[in-house]
Parts: C-alpha cells; sequence; structure tokens
C-alpha cells in the first residue's frame, strides 16, 4: 500500500518550505504517524553525510531528525552544488556524477533523472505512513515547466497534493498565490489544493477577508496562518540574510556566564559551504557570530574562522584581493586564534594541486599550517568519530582534497595518539570534519583554549546542548503546525489528495 503525500511548494524561493515541511513532519510524527521527508532536487552547498556515505541537503537531514529518523539518500535523490554563474556538481543518490552547465541541466538531463526520483519516492511512500515533499524555488517557473522534476512535474507524475505557502513579510502574498495558480496549467491547477500563509505579524481578523476574497478568486482555501516567530531559520539551504545566532537564530544574544563575551568573525568567502558549522559555537550564551569581509573587521575578533567551501582555489584569491589573506598571517604570527574548516582548511596549508575543482594546478596556500593538498577525483564522504582536547568529537567529511600534514600537533586522534585529521600550530587549527563543534564537549574545550589565548575572561556555559537546542526547534516548528494551520484539513489532503472539482483560474499555461 502507498503511503500519504503532501508537496509543499513556495510562491518564491525562501517563503518557508523547508521548515514549514520540518513543521508538518514533527507534527505528523508526534501523532503517531510514521514520516519521511523528500526533495526530488535540491540546489545548496550546505550538506550533509548519511549513515550510508550519501551526501544530501542539510534541510533534508533537519527534517528527518524532525521525523525522528536516519536520512537516507532516497530523501534527496538528487542535489546540486554551484560552482559557479553557470555551473554545478550533480550529486546523484549521494554520489558526485560530473559537473554541468545550467543550459545542459534544464536542455535535458534534469528530465532524464525524473525514473530516479520517482523511484526514489516510491520506495519512501511504500515505507512510511506519510512522506512530506518540499518543492523548490516556486511552481510556477513556467520557462523550466518541461523538464520540472522537483515542483509540478513531480506532483503529476506522483498525484501528490500541493500546498503553496507565501512569506507575507515580504508583501504582496495575494497577487503572489493567485499568481501561482494562474500561471499553472489546467492539470496542474488541480493538483495545488490550498495556500498557507507564513511570518504573519498583527491581528489575523484583519488578515481575514483578504482570504475569503482569495478562495472567492480561486476556490481554494488557506490551511493556516502561522505567525512570525524570531530564531526558527535552521539549516537553510543557501544565503546569508541571517543575523546569524545559531540555534536561536535572530535573537539576543545570551548573557555570559563569565565576565566577558566572546567575538567570533567567519569570513565570508565565495561559494561557502556548510556555514552551519558555526551555529553550535553561536548557540553558546556569551558568544557573538558574525559575517566578514574586510580585514579591519578581523581586529576585534578573538576568533577567526574560515569555513568551508566549494571553491577553494577561488575563495583563496578572494582573501588574497581583500587584504585578509595578509590579515590572518598576522594573527597566526601573533599567536591569535584561527580555526580552518574543509576548504578553510586546505587554504591555510602551504599549497594546493587541484586538478580537478577549479583546474588551476599547484596554487600557494596561505603557508601558516604545515599542509599539502591534493584534490583527489573521487570524493571523501564520511562520518568519522574521533577525540581532540580531551574530548569525544564526531562530524562528516565532503571534500575531494587530500591533506598531507608534515608537521605541527595533531588536532582529532582515535584517542590512542594516532592522528585521524587535521592540525595544529599555536593557536591555529585546522581540520576537515564539518559539525565538529556540536559536539559539547569538545566544542567547550576549545572556546576555553580560545579564550585563553584571547585573554578573555569568557567561561562556556557547562550545560549547553546543542543536540537538545535543535530539538526545541523542531519542536516550536511542530507547534506552529498544530496551533496554528488546519491540521484535520491537512491530513485529509496527506491522506486522499487534493479536493475534486478544484476550479480553474485563467489564463493557466499549455500543459
Amino acid at each position: 500500500m502507498t503511503g500519504g503525500g503532501l508537496l509543499v511548494a513556495g510562491t518564491t524561493s525562501d517563503a518557508g518550505k523547508s521548515v514549514v515541511t520540518a513543521g508538518i513532519c514533527r507534527w505528523l510524527v508526534r501523532q503517531g504517524v510514521k514520516v519521511a521527508p523528500f526533495k526530488a532536487q535540491n540546489m545548496s552547498l550546505n550538506s550533509f553525510v548519511t549513515r550510508e556515505g550519501a551526501e544530501i541537503g542539510r534541510a533534508q537531514a533537519m527534517q528527518a531528525q524532525a521525523c525522528r529518523i536516519e536520512p537516507t539518500a532516497l530523501m534527496n535523490p538528487v542535489l546540486l552544488k554551484p560552482g559557479g554563474e553557470r555551473s554545478s556538481q550533480v550529486v546523484l543518490l549521494g554520489r558526485p556524477v560530473g559537473e554541468m552547465s545550467a543550459r545542459g541541466y534544464h536542455g535535458g538531463r534534469q528530465q532524464q533523472l525524473l525514473g530516479t526520483v520517482l523511484d526514489s519516492l516510491a520506495q519512501l511512500r511504500a515505507t512510511y505512513d506519510a512522506v512530506i515533499c518540499e518543492g523548490a524555488g516556486s511552481p510556477a517557473e513556467i520557462n523550466l515547466r518541461r523538464t520540472d522534476i522537483v515542483n509540478m512535474g513531480i506532483a503529476r507524475n506522483a498525484s501528490l497534493p500541493v500546498l503553496v505557502v507565501g512569506d507575507i513579510d515580504r508583501g504582496g502574498v495575494f497577487a503572489s498565490f493567485f499568481g501561482t495558480v494562474a500561471l499553472l496549467s489546467r492539470e496542474d491547477q488541480e493538483l495545488v489544493a490550498g495556500f498557507l500563509v507564513n511570518k504573519f505579524r498583527g491581528d489575523v481578523s484583519l488578515l481575514e477577508p483578504g482570504l475569503d476574497m482569495l478562495h472567492g478568486l480561486t476556490g481554494r482555501h488557506t490551511y493556516g496562518v502561522l505567525p512570525f516567530q524570531h530564531g526558527l531559520g535552521i539549516d537553510e539551504e543557501d544565503g546569508l540574510a541571517v543575523s546569524l545566532r545559531g540555534a536561536v537564530r535572530e535573537s539576543a544574544v545570551a548573557a555570559p556566564v563569565g565576565e566577558d563575551v566572546l567575538r567570533i568573525a567567519v569570513c565570508a568567502v565565495p561559494l561557502m559551504s556548510n556555514f552551519t558549522d558555526v551555529d553550535a559555537l553561536a548557540a553558546e550564551p556569551g558568544v557573538v557570530v558574525r559575517f566578514v569581509d574586510r580585514p579591519e573587521e578581523l581586529a576585534d575578533a578573538d576568533l577567526v574562522v574560515v569555513p568551508g567551501t566549494r571553491g577553494t582555489v577561488r575563495a583563496l584569491q578572494w582573501l588574497r584581493e581583500r587584504g585578509l589573506a595578509d590579515a590572518l598571517r598576522r594573527r597566526a604570527a601573533e599567536g591569535r586564534p584561527v580555526l580552518g574548516i574543509c576548504g578553510g582548511f586546505q587554504i591555510l596549508g602551504e599549497h594546493i594541486e587541484d586538478d580537478v575543482e577549479s583546474r588551476a594546478g599547484r596554487v600557494d596556500g596561505l603557508g601558516i599550517l604545515p599542509v599539502r593538498v591534493r584534490f583527489a577525483r573521487e570524493k571523501t564522504l564520511e562520518r568519522p568519530v574521533g577525540e581532540a582536547l580531551g574530548e569525544p568529537v564526531e562530524g562528516y567529511e565532503i571534500h575531494h582534497g587530500v591533506a598531507d600534514v608534515r608537521g605541527g600537533e595533531a588536532f582529532i586522534s582515535d584517542g590512542r595518539g594516532h592522528s585521524l585529521d587535521g592540525c595544529r600550530v599555536g593557536q591555529t587549527w585546522g581540520t576537515h570534519w564539518h559539525g565538529s563543534l556540536e559536539s559539547d564537549g569538545f566544542r567547550r574545550a576549545f572556546l576555553r583554549e580560545v579564550a585563553a589565548a584571547a585573554g578573555r575572561r569568557f567561561v562556556p556555559a557547562p550545560d549547553t546542548s546543542f543536540a537538545a537546542l535543535r530539538e526545541e526547534q523542531l519542536d516550536r516548528l511542530g507547534d506552529l503546525i498544530e496551533q496554528h494551520a488546519d491540521t484535520d484539513a491537512l491530513w485529509r489532503l496527506i491522506e486522499s489528495g487534493a479536493p475534486r472539482g478544484l476550479p480553474f483560474v485563467p489564463p493557466g499555461a499549455l500543459a
């Protein structure tokens, strides 16, 4: 028997599809429903490695956590990782299969992947009571409809009802809802069940006349009005339109336990990947995290993080052009803390040999760490565990670069004195491991080292649990759905599909 399903689409990118999908998943699992997330095609530089060693979007990993299940490659069968303005690495069922231009992908390759996408969704629906699917961008991208496999293309092929989410905080939500439906073909419109308003501020009664008019114009109900809430932007796909407060994003920084705060500057390198690595730092009381792109912004930072990037050589050039490379070298020479993660770790080394990502050949690094990097064609995708600073640590690896460490102190070891990854010289650390700072004991030990080196009377909170904070966030998303959406009507959609007889909204588009 095939499980129920729903596609959460949006009027625009960043309308709230990811968090609404997670909220519906958490609401369902709290009702005893066996549920899984799904996104046919994801374009993101924030990715995650599953237990079986597959790379998927972090948003789907977060949604799997909302479902209280382990993420798998089936939940995000196609992942596109941009490498520039016009090309992306294509990751299929968790493994890279090559680089492709946007024209080449939309010109035929995308449609070829439809069978894989539908098979992945069918396997999930055969296993779970419900699968909550997330769309991408808008379903009314009429220039891309012919080859679409993530919005109405998947809805039509899998007979999924569609719920359209609109961000009212941006304005124009009624026009966006109406226009989205009106630009779809008659066949597509038959699957669009209704709307969900996101990020509403104020008195809902003032909105109701507009919702009634929208129903009169489209024949479709609004399934809920979700109020605006701070701090719900967890695991975004991309973009830095956030104030970066980690698990308490967009809220005030909690007061420090010690006498001082700790200031952390993250270099906003091009094609930044997995900037969620610093979320766990930002979740600590008294830690202030900000993104920077000028050398003078490093002056008052107690720690500078050089994060991961999909374009290591390009990021290295950017750091030099901005004067940040020289500022990082000065910091290291003065014994002021610097942390490089993945691509950032590679940048801090002696040189990089890249015939894979940028095809630039040999490029000098910053020379801060005794590391030489060679890019391999095979991507490393692992979920390692180890020990660092006397504390257990775990993370995940996503990189083509192979590091040859030729000195310094071991950073992450196996607990028996054998180095597993990275190295340390003075107060400069480097590691390929993403997510390591989510290990609470290690994070606290690391922050103590940083504070001592920076001369700050900062004390890490003894009881901050990043995993518990993430669970609280997911429960808040579930509460939003439970308290502000018509959950009975939502369940009918998931179980029975779109209502029959929904009216056609002209002018429509060609089928």
